[in-house]
This record gives structure tokens, C-alpha cells and sequence, in this order.
């Protein structure tokens, strides 16, 4: 080390110790805290923005967004600033397009006037959370009928490669509304390592509905630094939690694709020497996920809320791998696309039986979206798991075997999938709508097989 000086009440330091991929290390630093930011500026003079990862008495381990090619040890300068890395957010940020970390990537200038914020974000208080109850209308019969999306709640969609996850997600950014209010949702949506073309997609599928001048988009590509990822979803949440918590906005966050994520998340702990644990990723996963995903939810007294929906490609559909495996003990349910369906052309493929929503039954029934949804989904649930199974009995002994019970249920299984399950790209199904639906199907099988169904219901719904 060349030696530390000061400038401007920050420490800087003249020479590095060694490079290692995306990291710069720096020895004898002293009293640097853990993620603080640094100003790392080489010998052609370029300045570059670095984070510290770890820190001790001995060194200081810093990611450097823009990456280190042309860094040299003796020539490299690096300038503490004292501070987190922070975030300036403000509503003008809604109809914009930013880097990972937040600088304009739409050739627009820097909002000013914002509120200055630790990505990392305040821990909400455990006691002050608002337990999520209130119903949120997606326009999607799979999800609104089956599995009810919550305000506040963070339902991850399941999905794998080359499954139609990101146009599902543009479709419930466009159209989710809670009942009963004029007031639509305020999007973040931040991309973690995605390609050119999908960010061309949410960018454009936003400006055509009109939905853009609602949204703010963080946008790391494929192409851009790796580190970088680590940051934009916190970025994105930064924005997030202004709008509902300062400002009082209904806020639903898109995180795609967690996958990516992760990679980097690993990429980086391999570089830093962290013991792996399960396929290689770092030990901490769990908990590093965790601080995203509980940065959803609502805060007592405070109108505004954050709603989450985490977007994950699991490797080779494998839904125990560690991401969607830890990714489900954190958040509350799964959406999981399913390639069968999909391949027969059904869109979108919500899997009927692994798909959940643990809150649903809290923000549904009389006086939210109606008195028999609960019993209804139940009965819809029972009645599909039986087609599943009759479906592997028919593929051993034909369908010509089977009894006349079993052939209508078949018949309900083809028609909740072509009729129910399946919807345009852009329809936009109420909630009333998708209910009835629901009863249409149930109309195929005889009323002794509803037997999850009051005799009311049956009385309005099932006419003899």
C-alpha cells in the first residue's frame, strides 16, 4: 500500500493489494464499515463506483460496478466515502428508465429534488406490520379464482426456461386493481441479468398500454457488469418503499429473474473464498434473499403498501433446487408454470396443484369478492387433482375402461383447461366473472361429487 490520505473529510488510499475478478482488496484501510461505498479512479483517471463487501481490521474487499479491467495495483486510487451507497427517489422516477443502480438509461436527465435512502433499506418493526387482507384483482382466472393474490403479500412465479413468465408478469402489471378502488398499483419492476429483447419487451409492453407513465423500470442486462445485480433489486425497492410509505401509493414490485441473481450471488462469494453450501451457493442465500422479499408487506397507519412479485427460472424445472426451494419458506405461495400445458398451447400455464397463495383465504369471501369463492376453489382443486389422476389410470387401461364418473371428469379436466385456465394475453376477467366460470365447470360433474359446497350455494348456483 502506497498510504492513506485525506481529502474532503473522506480517507483515500494511494495503491491497491490485489484484484480478484470484480474485487479490489485494500489492505490496511482501518475502520471501513461494511457496505459502504468507495470511489475506486485508475490511472487513466476514469472513476469507478465500488461497494464494500467485507471488511476487517487487516482489509477491505470492495465489488466494483464497473468492473477492473485496466486497474494496476500501483497506480489505483481508492476514496472512501463514509456512507452507504444511496438512492435519491421521488415520484418523478414513475414513467422513467434507469440503470441497476438507478442512473437514467432513457437519455432523460437526473431527478432532482428526491429523498436520499440506503438501498438497503429500514427494517420494518415486526409489530407495526398490517397483516395483508385485502383482495388485489389480476384479471387472471388461475390466479384470482385459485390462487388470490393479497396487497402486500409476496407471490413468487415459478417458472422455467422458455416459459411465457415474463408476459404473465406484464400482464398483471397492466391490470391489477383493488376492488372497490379507482386507484391502480404504481409498478417497479427491476431486471436482474435479463436479455436485450425482454427488456425491449416490458419497455414497450408498458408504453403501448399506457401503463409506463405508472412505472419505473431498472433495467441490468445481460451484458452489463454482474455486480451491478446485486444491487437493482434493492435499488428498485428503495423507490418502492418511498411511494408507499412517504408517499401513500400502492406499489407492485416485479424482481425478474431471481436466477440471475442468485448467479451473481455466487459468483461473487466464489471470488471472495465464502465456503459454498448447497450446488455452490453461499450459505448466507437464505438470508440474502430474505432481506429482498420481507421488504414487502404494509405498515400500520400508513396507507401505502408494497406488493411483491419475484420472478425465478428454476434450473432444468427442478423446483428443490435451493432458489425456489429457500424461496418458498420466505414468501407466501408459489405461482408455477407448467411445461405440459404450455406445450398444448395454453396461456398462461398456471399449474393447477402446485400453485398456492397462503393468504388467500384471508382477503376473500362475503363483502371482498364473494360468499362462495373459498368453497368454490376448494372444490375446483379437488375436482382437478382427481383428473390428474384418473388421466395416469386412463394412459395404463384406456379411457374406454373407465366408468362414466370418470369419463366426466375427464371432460371437466379438458374444459377447466381450455375455458378456465386459459385467456388472452390481454383479457381481463373480474373477479365475478372468473367465479362463474368456476360454477360452469362444476356443472359438468354430478351434485353428489360437490360435496365441498353449502346446499345454498348449490340451491343458487347448480340448478337442479
Amino acid at each position: 500500500m502506497g498510504g492513506a490520505e485525506r481529502a474532503a473529510g473522506a480517507r483515500e488510499y494511494r495503491g491497491i493489494s490485489e484484484v480478484l475478478g470484480p474485487l479490489v482488496i485494500v489492505r490496511g484501510a482501518g475502520s471501513v464499515g461494511f457496505n459502504e461505498l468507495a470511489e475506486v479512479r485508475g490511472a487513466d483517471g476514469e472513476t469507478r463506483l465500488g461497494l464494500v463487501l467485507e471488511t476487517s481490521d487487516e482489509l477491505a474487499a470492495l465489488q466494483i460496478f464497473e468492473g477492473t479491467m485496466g486497474l494496476t495495483i500501483p497506480d489505483t486510487r481508492v476514496r472512501f466515502r463514509g456512507r452507504p451507497l444511496e438512492l435519491s427517489v421521488s415520484r418523478e422516477m414513475l414513467g422513467r428508465v434507469f440503470d441497476g443502480i438507478g442512473r437514467p438509461r432513457d437519455g432523460g436527465p437526473e431527478p432532482i429534488g428526491g429523498t436520499l435512502l440506503d438501498v438497503n433499506g429500514l427494517p420494518i418493526n415486526p409489530t407495526a406490520r398490517e397483516y395483508p387482507k385485502r383482495f388485489i384483482q389480476t384479471g387472471i382466472s388461475a390466479i384470482d379464482g385459485m390462487n388470490t393474490l393479497i396487497r402486500g403479500q409476496k407471490l413468487p412465479i415459478f417458472s422455467g426456461s422458455g416459459l411465457p413468465h415474463n408476459r404473465l408478469a406484464a400482464q398483471i402489471a397492466r391490470q391489477a386493481r383493488i376492488l372497490g378502488e379507482e386507484t391502480r398499483f404504481a409498478v417497479v419492476f427491476a431486471a436482474m441479468g435479463i436479455k436485450y429483447d425482454t427488456a425491449r419487451f416490458f419497455t414497450d409492453s408498458f408504453e403501448e398500454s399506457g401503463a409506463l407513465e405508472n412505472a419505473a423500470l431498472f433495467l441490468n442486462l445481460a451484458d452489463d457488469p454482474p455486480v451491478e445485480r446485486l444491487i437493482t433489486p434493492r435499488a428498485a425497492l428503495t423507490l418502492a418503499e418511498h411511494l408507499a410509505f412517504d408517499e401513500g401509493m400502492h406499489v407492485l414490485v416485479v424482481l425478474t429473474d431471481v436466477s440471475n441473481y442468485c448467479e451473481s450471488l455466487r459468483e461473487i462469494a466464489t471470488v471472495r473464498g465464502d465456503i459454498p453450501s448447497r450446488k455452490g451457493y453461499p450459505g448466507y442465500l437464505y438470508s440474502d434473499l430474505a432481506s429482498i422479499y420481507e421488504r414487502a408487506g404494509m405498515v400500520r397507519g400508513i396507507p401505502g403498501s408494497i406488493t411483491q412479485i419475484p420472478i425465478l427460472t428454476m434450473p432444468n424445472d427442478d423446483i428443490t433446487h435451493p432458489i425456489p426451494d429457500l424461496t418458498g419458506f420466505i414468501t407466501e405461495g408459489q405461482i408455477v408454470l407448467d411445461r405440459d400445458l404450455f406445450g398444448r398451447g395454453i396461456y398462461p400455464p398456471v399449474a393447477g396443484l402446485p400453485s398456492l397463495s397462503r393468504l388467500m383465504k384471508d382477503g376473500i369471501g362475503e363483502g371482498i369478492t364473494r360468499a362462495d369463492h373459498a368453497h368454490l376453489a376448494g372444490q375446483l382443486f379437488e375436482a382437478y387433482s382427481h383428473v390428474k389422476d384418473l388421466r395416469a389410470l386412463a394412459s395404463v387401461i384406456g379411457e374406454e375402461e373407465l366408468s362414466p364418473l370418470d369419463t366426466a371428469y375427464l371432460a371437466f379436466g379438458r374444459e377447466f383447461e381450455g375455458s378456465f385456465l386459459r385467456q388472452g394475453e390481454h383479457e381481463d376477467r373480474p373477479i365475478e366473472r372468473t367465479l362463474d366460470l368456476g360454477w360452469q365447470m362444476l356443472r359438468l360433474l354430478p351434485r353428489e361429487e360437490l360435496h365441498r359446497m353449502t346446499d345454498e350455494e348449490m340451491e343458487r348456483h347448480y340448478p337442479r
